[in-house]
């Protein structure tokens, strides 16, 4: 999911963005959580601040908290897309939305409930809000399915690395539309990201086209996710009744935005006949794993919220980055990917990148 990467997390993958992640902010999360692994996340970490109650929400009063929430994020982003990896590859499930939809009904589930009971705030859904946000949620749900597609047929290491091309067209972005600058550190990390996909998918020995394709497209959505949501955070705070967003109401908002528009994907990509031939859906424990996959996309959403708040958002973006090199290793030695050296170099080019772009922004807030 693939990459429910992001992030403010939102669901999704380490690199998910806010609504999953994805991005590996995954892409879940990232939900995306997932995308947002390697942005700069100072301002949304205050904005998150303001608008998380603290006697709502409390994680854990325990010693060490910085080490252990870091741990928890990297093993609940970690897991999340070589779970979903697994059903995707491992058990050949040819259903990449119907198992976002999935997920998203566990996501919904869990922070229902947990609203319900007083343990977390959320904002009530009303009209208003679902009108502003729809647009990005569209966006969302064509990064979380795309993400799905592409980790069917590529590598857990060589998608973490073409994930990094959706860094370079935000960067890109932020340039041209808010004429943010970025320095030389900045653009020297994100043109050998560049360097590393092109060098990687030349010697990539499982290399496929439709998965390709597929990572590609995600990127530009990933891209857009990341640089429309910060203009629609600003328009949807003002259409709540409180005046605030936190992250847990965009999971629970982004989440329940995404059925309707992905039933319809289901029957648009012909999915229901394939859902009702497949034996999958009858054996329990194929059911106990995409369950698993839906909780660990909101434990990212979690996790990563519990470390923004223990560490700093650099710090976060960091830890993000040096995420990635075991999770590419785990990649290839748990799904048995043929490499090679030139692919080998190719991918610790493009990991080492992710970290020199994290320490670049780390300097540059420590500066300014």
């Amino acid at each position: 999911m693939a990459s429910r990467n992001p992030p403010l997390v939102i669901h999704v993958d380490p690199d998910g963005p806010p609504g999953r992640k994805a991005p590996d902010i995954g892409n879940r999360s990232m939900m995306g959580t997932s995308c947002v692994d390697d942005t700069d996340l100072e301002d949304v970490k205050a904005s998150k601040d303001r608008d998380m109650p603290s006697h709502l929400l409390r994680f854990p009063n325990i010693q060490n908290q910085s080490l252990l929430s870091g741990f928890a994020y990297c093993i609940a982003s970690c897991s999340m897309i070589l779970v979903n990896k697994f059903v995707l590859s491992g058990y050949g499930f040819n259903a990449g939305i119907f198992l976002m939809i999935y997920q998203n009904i566990v996501s919904v589930t869990i922070v229902s409930a947990l609203s319900l009971s007083g343990v977390i705030p959320t904002e009530p859904l009303t009209w208003k809000l679902i009108k502003v946000w729809l647009p990005v949620n569209i966006i969302f749900v064509g990064m979380l399915i795309t993400s799905m597609f592409s980790l069917k047929y590529i590598n857990v290491a060589m998608l973490t690395i073409l994930k990094n091309v959706a860094n370079v067209l935000t960067a890109s972005g932020e340039t041209y539309f808010f004429k943010k600058q970025h320095d030389r550190q900045v653009w020297i990390s994100l043109m050998l990201m560049i360097i590393s996909a092109i060098a990687g998918g030349i010697t990539d020995l499982s290399f496929h086209a439709v998965g390709y394709t597929w990572q590609i497209l995600n990127c530009f959505l990933t891209a857009s996710y990341s640089l429309t949501l910060r203009h629609v955070m600003d328009s949807a705070k003002q259409a709540t009744k409180s005046g605030n967003l936190n992250e847990l109401s965009m999971v629970l908002l982004n989440n329940i935005l995404s059925l309707p528009l992905g039933i319809i994907l289901v029957l648009g990509f012909n999915e229901v006949e394939y859902l009702l031939e497949t034996p999958l859906l009858r054996m329990p424990m194929f059911w106990l794993v995409i369950t698993a996959s839906g909780v660990l996309g909101l434990a990212i959403s979690f996790t990563s919220m519990w470390f923004l708040r223990q560490t700093s958002a650099t710090t976060y973006s960091l830890v993000g980055s040096l995420n990635k090199i075991p999770l590419s290793i785990a990649g290839i030695l748990l799904f048995k990917v043929r490499t090679s050296m030139e692919n080998s170099i190719s991918i610790l080019l493009g990991l080492l990148a992710g970290v020199f772009l994290a320490r670049a922004k780390l300097r540059n807030n420590s500066q300014s």
